[in-house]
């Protein structure tokens, strides 16, 4: 992996003719995230070295004590957190364990939760069924995939919004071309120069299709895209939770929010 430092960010500037000021302001805009993905959708140069940090779909392993969430929602992703890139995101996430993410990739969802499991909890796989009033009802169970961890950079979407870059911006004809050429070749650099975005995010700034949920003191815990989960499927999740309780894993304080 490659780290989106200072340095390399000013490399970029001096490579595609930008000022300075300019490679100082993006830096400061710039969140780190951990992209999700399967094998094959993984830049070919980082294929060979990947290790799986988690899955798509299956059934969740849960300790006795813990019962599927209430929703009953379907689980999406299972992330082995131990497997993970350390050192990576400005969030902090746990050191070991998985987290499970049970939601509906649907608008709206009916509910949302994710759980963590601790790495020394005894824990059992869950059949995909629940009893309402004696009778057994069916959960929804996704087909399971491994996934693979890619470290990558985010941009605030607002930026350039002042200073050098939007007066770079302003002062040439085709400034906005030669600012995008360079904020793509700096969030390529995370994973060698080839382009990537994963359809799953862990950390950085959101992507949204509507209106962005981090704002203010929320940040994005995870983004996950319905085609990662169905092909073709048209929907957005978007969980963002406060600094505090995402590092106090206080998850049930998280936001999901749902786009499509």
């Amino acid at each position: 992996m490659t780290m989106v430092d200072g340095p390399s960010v000013r490399e970029a500037a001096r490579e595609h003719g930008l000022p300075e000021p300019v490679a100082a302001e993006l830096t400061r805009r710039l969140r780190p995230c951990v992209y999700l993905a399967p094998l094959e959708d993984l830049p070919p140069s980082l294929r060979d070295t990947a290790r799986p940090a988690g899955r798509l779909g299956g059934l969740p392993l849960l300790p006795k004590d813990v019962e599927w969430p209430a929703g009953k929602e379907p689980l999406v992703m299972t992330v082995d957190c131990a497997a993970l890139p350390r050192d990576v995101l400005d969030i902090q996430l746990p050191d070991e364990g998985s987290l499970l993410f049970f939601t509906h990739i649907a608008y709206p969802p009916e509910s949302s939760a994710v759980v963590h499991v601790p790495a020394d909890a005894e824990t059992e796989e869950r059949p995909a069924v629940h009893e309402i009033d004696g009778e057994s009802w069916p959960i929804e169970v996704h087909e399971q995939r491994t996934l693979y961890p890619v470290v990558g950079s985010t941009v605030d979407d607002g930026w350039p919004d002042e200073g050098a870059a939007l007066a770079f911006v302003e002062a040439q004809d085709d400034g906005e071309e030669r600012l995008d050429r360079f904020v793509k070749a700096v969030l390529d650099s995370a994973h060698g120069g080839t382009p990537f975005t994963g359809f799953i995010q862990l950390g950085g700034y959101s992507r949204p299709w509507q209106v962005a949920p981090d704002e203010e003191d929320l940040v994005l815990f995870a983004q996950i895209q319905g085609d990662a989960v169905d092909n073709g499927n048209p929907f957005l999740n978007l969980i963002v939770g406060t600094r505090a309780d995402i590092a106090a894993g206080r998850y049930d304080l998280l936001e999901h929010d749902q786009q499509c």
